[in-house]
């Protein structure tokens, strides 16, 4: 069902395939035996364009506990494309060495570019600011595993939703769940793109609500679903210090949210999550990176045909 296949976006694989996964990732966890050799001479090729440290990290992780091995570059300036080679033939190339690609890369669209001329699997582990679909897929099991199912909850997203990929593939693929909310708090400045609010959100008939107030609706949320300002993306360095703090939750903010809420966070944070928060209950940031892990277990095992 996933062999030969790419991860571009979230909407590249159906609910019930995602819940298969997820199934599986729950399976591993309970079980750390589980699936252990099953990638025994299988390499990955990790190429990161752009720094990551959980994306890369969980994903050779993942590889080496299926008894898998792994191979690449954390920096373009280590590879070839420094010297001025193609993308497309930077994944030809390393298609003769890996049985399946990861890949970040600061450009929107070049994980569809190169799943257009590998000959073995891309997944996208993020593309500029457009998707990150297995952020989206550890988002979702995190979720289902704390709330029990993912369907009915009221979802809002805080910080930087014009720029953060995460929030957009996290929003198209809550859309296709049923009785889901949306709430979007940013200034106005990092307000979520219209094609998730136009595009996706109001075709499908979600019920969304903007605010730039935290305060005003943390206390209506099942799932508060915090973003970093990200420097990286900005041409302004004034406009970035004058947004990055607009948004500190705290342990004041979390006195007013619900007892069963869930907080997750893509991470890296900087400090729109007051570190006193971290022994809070709600706090699910670091299950959701240990999750990540699982669900990385789950898609590699799956899409090289070793599950």
């Amino acid at each position: 069902m996933f062999t030969k296949r790419h991860l571009v976006e979230p909407g590249d694989f159906t609910i019930e395939e995602m819940d298969r996964l997820f199934d599986l990732a729950k399976r591993i966890e309970q079980d750390q035996g589980y699936l252990r050799e099953s990638c025994r001479g299988k390499i990955l090729a990790t190429l990161f364009f752009e720094p990551s440290t959980r994306t890369r990290l969980s994903f050779e992780s993942a590889m080496l506990r299926l008894g898998g091995t792994c191979l690449g570059f954390s920096e373009p300036s280590s590879s070839s494309v420094s010297k001025g080679e193609s993308l497309a033939d930077t994944i030809r190339v390393v298609s003769c060495y890996a049985d399946v690609i990861v890949m970040r890369n600061p450009k929107e669209g070049a994980a569809l570019l190169a799943s257009r001329y590998a000959t073995v699997p891309v997944i996208n582990a993020g593309d500029g600011g457009h998707h990150h679909p297995t952020q989206t897929l550890t988002d979702l099991l995190t979720i289902r595993q704390l709330k029990g199912s993912i369907g009915g909850l009221t979802v809002g997203f805080c910080g930087d939703l014009k720029f953060g990929r995460t929030v957009h593939s996290l929003a198209k693929a809550l859309s296709r769940y049923p009785a889901i909310t949306m709430i979007f708090i940013s200034p106005q400045e990092l307000r979520v793109p219209c094609y998730i609010t136009e595009g996706i959100l109001k075709k499908a008939e979600i019920p969304y609500i903007e605010t730039h107030s935290l305060e005003k609706v943390i206390a209506d949320l099942d799932v508060l679903y915090m973003t970093r300002v990200q420097r990286e993306r900005f041409f302004n360095e004034e406009d970035y210090i004058r947004l990055k703090d607009s948004y500190i939750l705290n342990r004041e903010k979390m006195d007013h949210a619900q007892d069963e809420l869930i907080i997750l966070h893509p991470l890296p944070r900087v400090n729109e999550i007051a570190p006193e928060l971290d022994e809070d209950p709600r706090a699910s940031y670091f299950k959701q990176a240990k999750y990540g892990m699982y669900v990385r277990m789950a898609l590699l095992a799956a899409m090289l045909g070793t599950c």
